[in-house]
């Protein structure tokens, strides 16, 4: 997902706001293939962030009036995977920008349908709309996370499928639950608001470590009462 475009490229925040919005899937909308790809022996990510008007001035899609800095802005890069970006780079008459930006607004369409667009009317709702991704995560956790004996392995293949696992389906289920969350914040107690900014920051760490060029570091741990909010 490296892109080295100077000003024109994206900083770690919004490296990560794209992999947030994109759920781990290509973002054109006829696409949508897993960005992160078990080959068998390895796990690869086949991520790219795809500038909508180019970042230079003999790109393509090329937009002369637009600044290095707003080249490599958030509102200016869709993450495909690696065979779209090739296609829209290599043909851009027949991907012009406004079709190219529409992608991105109807991928994060389908995502808000899915996952956080729905205000409920119930603390009971609230709590049936998170508890599959909860739960999926924290099963991941306790088979493949690094309290595993494994941890003292770090290129075991538990290793490589846990980072597979954070990345593919732990990260967008983090998103989703705080999607749904904070469309919710109503039915929420004060003490469960606290919870979920605590839980925010969890994923932030997570986020900052696991996606690209990641700082290992002490970060906020899974706050235990996420796993009893809105009960």
């Amino acid at each position: 997902m490296a892109c080295t475009r100077g000003k024109a490229s994206p900083d770690r925040h919004t490296q990560k706001r794209l992999f947030a919005a994109s759920a781990g899937y290509c973002q054109r909308p006829k696409c949508r293939r897993p960005l992160f790809v078990d080959t068998g022996t390895q796990n690869v990510h086949i991520a790219e962030m795809a500038h909508i008007f180019a970042a230079n001035n003999t790109g393509p899609r090329r937009n002369l009036a637009l600044t290095p800095e707003q080249r490599g802005a958030f509102e200016n890069l869709i993450l495909l995977c690696s065979s779209c970006h090739t296609e829209i780079d290599k043909a851009p008459t027949d991907f012009p920008d406004a079709e190219v930006a529409r992608w991105k607004e109807e991928h994060a369409a389908k995502l808000a349908s899915l996952f956080g667009a729905a205000e409920y009317g119930s603390r009971a709702e609230v709590r049936t709309a998170i508890e599959p991704a909860l739960l999926e995560n924290r099963v991941i956790f306790q088979d493949y996370g690094p309290n595993n004996e494994y941890r003292l392995n770090p290129e075991s293949e538990m290793a490589v499928t846990w980072k597979r696992k954070m990345l593919s389906t732990i990260i967008p289920n983090n998103r989703k639950i705080i999607l749904v969350l904070d469309a919710n914040r109503r039915h929420l107690l004060s003490a469960e608001l606290q919870t979920l900014e605590i839980f925010r920051q969890h994923v932030d760490d997570l986020e900052d470590r696991h996606i690209g060029e990641g700082v290992r570091g002490i970060g906020r741990r899974f706050p235990e009462e996420m796993n009893t909010i809105a009960t």
